[in-house]
C-alpha cells in the first residue's frame, strides 16, 4: 500500500529535473548595456564606430566592459544602470542620425543553457521598465493628399466636359473654381452634388468671374482624421506583434496622438527602428515621351552600386498603386540569380489597378518606390536654461527596383534588387504589418523605470520571501514529517512555476508576484486539506497506511473541485482584461496547474518514500 510504481517516480524526477534547467536562467542578472544599430540594415556597424561610442563613454567617464559587435549591430555593456541615459544620449550625438542608439539588458545567461533553449523570464514595465513613445500622426498631410486627389478629379472633369475658360485654384486647403459663365459654374456645381459629397461649397461674383468655393467639410475631415490615427493604430500594433514584445500597450491618446510603451524588451534598438520608421511603396510607370513636365519626378536608386552605374531615373508622378494595397508580403529568393526578393500580394483593387496600367504599358519600365520618413532629434537650451527636445521629419525617396514590364501583372507579383536578406525582410514586414496611413513624427521617446520605484519592488519581493518562510515554518512545526514532504513540494512548486513561464515566455509583472503568492497559499491549502483529512482517519482508530491512502484519496475531489473554479476565474480574468490583470491571470493559471502536480504527486510521492510497503505503527503528523 502507498506505493507508486517505478515508471512514475522517474517521471516525477524528470519532470523536477527538467524544471530545475529551466528556472536556470532567471539567477542571471542581466547587465545594463547600450545597443547601437544603422537606421536601415543596409547600414553596419563598423570596429571604427565602437572606438567612436568607447570614446564618448571614456571622455563621460563612464565604466563599460564587453565592447562587442555582431551581424551589423554594436553592444556595449555599462556597470550602473544609471549610466545608460546619458551614454545613450551622448554616442548619439557622436555617431549621428545614420545611427540607432538605444538602452538595453544584454543577458548573461550562460551559452549552455541557451544551447537547450533555456531563458530568463520576461519582465514587465512595472518591474524592468522599457521604452515610451509618443508619436504624432500627420493628418494635415492626410488632407493635403486629400485636396490634391480632389483639385486632379475636378480637372479631369473639366477636361472630359471640354469646358474653356476655367481655373482651378488651390490655397489654404479650399479649391476656388473660376468660369465664364453661370451655366459653366452650374456644371461643376452638379458634378460636385453628385461625385463629390464629402465638399462644402459657396457661390460667388467677382470681376466678371462665376466663383465656386469648395473645401472639406469638418465632418469629413473628422472621418479622414481618424481613419488615419486608426490605420495607424493597428498598423503599429502589428509591428510590435512582429517585433515579438511582452504585453505592449499600444493606444491612442488624443486626437492625433499614439503612445506605445515596450516593457522589457531584449532588442530596443530594433524596435526603435522599426517601431519609429514611417515607410510605404508606391509602383509608379517611368516617364517617357508623352509624360507632362509638370508630371515628372527624379529619384536616386537605394542601392548606391546601382546609383553609380545608372544615375537617377525620371518617374511619373502619379503612383498605380501604393503599400496601402498590399495584402500579404514573404521573403523569397530569385531561382535564377538566388538575390533577395519580395512576393507581394495586393488586395483586389490594387490588383485590378495593377492589372489595368501594366496591360496598357507593356515594354514599359515600372519603378518600385521606397519613400521613408526618417525622424531627426533636435536639442536646444530655452531661456530657461532647460533642455528642449524637438523631433521632425525628413522624406527620403528612393528607387528599389526599375524592371520592363513583360506582360500583365496582377494580384501577385514579386520585388527585385534588394541589397541583401536583411533589406529584404524588413521590407516585407514593414509591408505585412499594414501601411501607415499618414507619417508620424516623434512627440517624445524616453526610458522609464519600475512604475512604483525599486525600493517598493524589492519590499514586495521581501514580503514574499518573509511570507514564504512563515508558511515552511508552521508546515514543518504543525505537521513534523508531513510538513517536510509539503515543504519540499512547496519549493519544487515555485521552481516548476518560474520554469514554465519562462518557457512559454510569459511576462511577470507586480500583480503576477500577488498571483505567485496567491499560489504558495493554495498549494499549501491542498496539503492542509490532505494532512487533515489523515488526522481524522487515524483519530477513527484507523490504521496508518489506509489513512494515508485515505486522506490523499478523499481529500482530491475537493482540492481539484476548488482549483478547477479557480482556473476558470483566471481564464475569464485572463480573456477580458488588459495590462496588469493579465499579468496576474497568467500567473494564477500557471501555478494552478503546477500546484496540482506537486502537492498531490509530488508531496505523495515524498510520503510513499518515507511510509510506503512498510509497517507503521504511528505518524509523525
Amino acid at each position: 500500500m502507498n506505493r507508486y510504481p517505478f515508471w512514475k517516480y522517474l517521471l516525477i524526477l524528470v519532470i523536477v529535473v527538467v524544471g530545475f534547467f529551466y528556472a536556470l536562467p532567471n539567477i542571471y542578472a542581466p547587465d545594463p548595456a547600450v545597443q547601437i544599430s544603422g537606421s536601415s540594415v543596409s547600414l553596419e556597424i563598423t570596429e571604427r564606430d565602437m572606438k567612436k561610442a568607447e570614446q564618448v563613454l571614456k571622455d563621460l567617464g563612464i565604466e563599460y566592459f564587453g565592447a562587442e559587435f555582431d551581424k551589423g549591430n554594436g553592444l556595449v555593456r555599462l556597470r550602473e544602470q544609471a549610466d545608460q541615459l546619458a551614454a545613450q544620449r551622448k554616442i548619439q550625438e557622436a555617431l549621428g542620425k545614420d545611427f540607432v542608439v538605444a538602452v538595453n539588458l544584454a543577458p548573461t545567461t550562460p551559452d549552455w543553457l541557451l544551447g537547450i533553449g533555456a531563458g530568463p523570464m520576461k519582465l514587465g514595465l512595472d518591474l524592468a521598465g522599457g521604452v515610451h513613445f509618443l508619436l504624432e500622426v500627420d493628418t494635415p498631410k492626410v488632407l493635403a493628399e486629400e485636396m490634391e486627389s480632389t483639385e486632379d478629379y475636378i480637372r479631369k472633369h473639366i477636361r472630359k466636359e471640354r469646358l474653356r475658360g476655367v481655373e482651378v485654384r488651390v490655397r489654404d486647403s479650399i479649391i476656388t473654381i473660376s468660369t465664364e459663365s453661370d451655366e459653366q459654374r452650374q456644371a461643376i456645381t452638379s458634378m460636385l452634388r453628385s461625385d463629390l459629397r464629402e465638399l462644402e461649397y459657396e457661390k460667388s461674383e467677382q470681376d466678371g468671374k462665376f466663383l465656386l468655393r469648395a473645401q472639406l467639410s469638418q465632418a469629413y475631415i473628422r472621418e479622414k482624421e481618424d481613419y488615419a490615427v486608426t490605420q495607424n493604430l493597428t498598423t503599429l500594433r502589428n509591428r510590435v506583434n512582429e517585433i515579438g514584445v511582452a504585453e505592449p500597450m499600444v493606444q491612442r491618446q488624443g486626437r492625433n496622438r499614439i503612445v506605445v510603451e515596450l516593457p522589457g524588451i531584449q532588442d530596443t534598438a530594433r524596435a526603435k527602428a522599426i517601431i519609429g520608421k514611417t515607410a510605404n511603396l508606391q509602383f509608379r510607370l517611368e516617364a517617357d515621351a508623352k509624360t507632362l513636365a509638370s508630371q515628372r519626378e527624379t529619384y536616386p536608386y537605394r542601392n548606391e552600386d546601382t546609383q553609380r552605374q545608372y544615375g537617377s531615373p525620371t518617374i511619373e508622378k502619379r503612383p498605380i498603386a501604393t503599400g496601402k494595397n498590399v495584402t500579404n508580403a514573404q521573403v523569397g529568393f530569385d531561382p535564377d540569380t538566388s538575390q533577395p526578393q519580395v512576393n507581394i500580394t495586393m488586395d483586389s483593387q490594387g490588383g485590378s489597378l495593377m492589372h489595368k496600367k501594366t496591360r496598357n504599358n507593356i515594354k514599359r519600365r515600372m519603378a518600385v518606390l521606397f519613400i521613408e520618413y526618417k525622424t531627426e532629434t533636435k536639442r536646444t537650451i530655452d531661456e530657461n536654461g532647460e533642455e528642449e527636445i524637438t523631433y521632425s521629419q525628413t522624406p527620403e525617396t528612393s528607387i528599389i527596383s526599375l524592371a520592363t514590364i513583360q506582360g500583365a501583372l496582377g494580384k501577385s507579383f514579386r520585388i527585385t534588387g534588394l541589397e541583401n536578406p536583411q533589406a529584404a525582410s524588413e521590407l516585407a514586414l514593414l509591408l505585412r504589418a499594414g501601411a501607415l496611413a499618414a507619417p508620424m513624427g516623434f512627440v517624445e521617446e524616453r526610458t522609464i523605470g519600475p512604475s512604483l520605484g525599486a525600493e517598493n519592488i524589492a519590499l514586495g519581493v521581501k514580503s514574499v520571501k518573509i511570507g514564504l518562510a512563515l508558511v515552511l515554518i508552521f508546515m514543518l512545526f504543525y505537521y513534523r514529517a508531513f510538513g517536510l514532504a509539503a515543504n519540499i513540494a512547496l519549493a519544487t512548486n515555485m521552481v516548476l512555476l518560474i520554469a514554465v513561464m519562462s518557457i512559454f515566455g510569459a511576462t511577470l509583472t507586480l500583480p503576477g508576484i500577488a498571483g505567485i503568492v496567491l499560489t504558495v497559499g493554495m498549494a499549501v491549502d491542498a496539503n492542509v486539506l490532505i494532512f487533515s483529512r489523515i488526522r481524522e482517519e487515524l483519530a477513527n482508530a484507523v490504521p496508518p497506511q489506509t489513512a494515508i491512502k485515505t486522506g490523499f484519496d478523499r481529500a482530491f475531489e475537493t482540492i481539484m473541485d476548488a482549483n478547477i473554479t479557480t482556473f476558470i476565474v483566471a481564464i475569464i480574468l485572463y480573456a477580458i482584461g488588459t495590462g496588469s490583470v493579465k499579468g496576474f491571470a497568467v500567473t494564477l493559471a500557471i501555478g494552478i496547474v503546477t500546484s496540482m502536480f506537486t502537492a498531490i504527486m509530488g508531496t505523495r510521492a515524498i510520503v510513499n518514500l518515507m511510509y510506503g510497503g512498510r509497517r507503521v505503527e504511528k505518524l509523525w503528523i
